[in-house]
């Protein structure tokens, strides 16, 4: 699999992630371990996973299947720190908190080091000077190798991202953020991406094939062993069920069925290639749904296609991001 560097920096990950959400509540040891196996033989580096997944268990797992089955060495690890599993507290920047975080995932994972280790999403109780601190000291301990955000609106990684470089050398800057990006969400092209490729910062698109939608499963119907039809992750799916997704999925069907491939593959070549992309990650529920998304690795979209589902999926963009001299 053909390896990108994320952001301005040496780190160098396969152009698609392998994510473990599911991790320890859905996926048990045997689907978890035949992912990851899969993954790895096809040359797949960057495995994502977050303390809150399955409550700490997908880092849990992971650890266990790196001490037997894929040597650490030949992963990229990233995880994730500052989400709470609290409705009246959902997040918590603090230096506290993140630095403790930092230490159990490392713990759960059987590691002494983390590659990429990213703040869940943006604290507004705490001073983002704060926040910055703790993923300095993460990285001058040697504890975490790159550092990077998640959920973050634009302001915030601008923000984020020029702090960390006002004083190269002492603060260690921003390698990559991880936001939700798919043909069913393009929200982030209005300031998040453009931030984001100006300050160097690697993009790592979740839920690149629109929560499984686009990959046409729910053109008719959901089918019961899905995500849309799971209790607990049916709200999930559910926003990208309207009208407005069924037109962009019938173009990716559409514009498969021209090329002789699938949904999938349209829908995630179509992300993995975008500007500032730099690895998608794919959350699969077994070894046969992962083997079929990591063979998209030969497809290249043509022009007119890439053309032709901007345009079915275009977002509306006005004042201020539309160019002054139109208006």
């Amino acid at each position: 699999m053909e390896q990108r560097h994320l952001g301005r920096t040496g780190l160098r990950v396969s152009r698609i992630g392998l994510g473990t959400l599911t991790w320890g509540r859905d996926t048990g040891e045997h689907d978890a371990a035949g992912l990851l196996k899969v993954f790895w033989e096809a040359g797949g580096t960057l495995v994502d996973t977050a303390d809150v997944y399955g409550d700490g268990e997908a880092e849990y797992l992971l650890g266990q299947l790196m001490e037997r089955l894929v040597p650490r060495r030949d992963l990229v690890i990233c995880t994730k720190a500052g989400s709470l599993p609290d409705p009246e507290r959902r997040v918590d920047g603090s230096r506290g908190h993140l630095l403790a975080a930092l230490d159990a995932s490392l713990a759960r994972l059987g590691t002494d080091y983390v590659d990429l280790w990213q703040v869940h999403a943006y604290d507004p109780g705490t001073p983002l000077e704060e926040t910055l601190q703790a993923l300095d000291t993460a990285v001058n301990s040697g504890r975490v190798r790159y550092a990077g955000v998640s959920n973050f609106c634009g302001w915030q990684l601008a923000k984020a991202a020029t702090w960390q470089l006002a004083a190269p050398g002492t603060r260690t800057r921003l390698a990559g953020a991880q936001m939700e990006y798919s043909l069913l969400q393009r929200g982030i092209e209005r300031e998040v991406l453009p931030a984001a490729i100006d300050l160097g910062v690697g993009l790592l698109p979740s839920s690149p094939l629109g929560r499984g939608v686009l990959t046409g499963k729910y053109r008719h119907t959901t089918p019961t062993d899905s995500r849309g039809g799971s209790e607990h992750l049916a709200p999930f799916v559910a926003p990208y069920l309207d009208d407005a997704a069924s037109r962009i999925v019938d173009a990716v069907a559409t514009a498969a069925d021209g090329l002789a491939t699938t949904p999938l593959h349209v829908a995630l070549a179509w992300v993995r290639d975008r500007p500032g992309v730099v690895a998608p990650v794919v959350g699969a529920r077994n070894a046969t749904q992962l083997t079929a998304a990591l063979s998209v690795e030969s497809l290249s979209l043509p022009d007119e296609i890439c053309r032709a589902l901007d345009d079915v999926s275009a977002p509306v963009h006005r004042y201020p991001d539309q160019d002054w001299s139109t208006l």
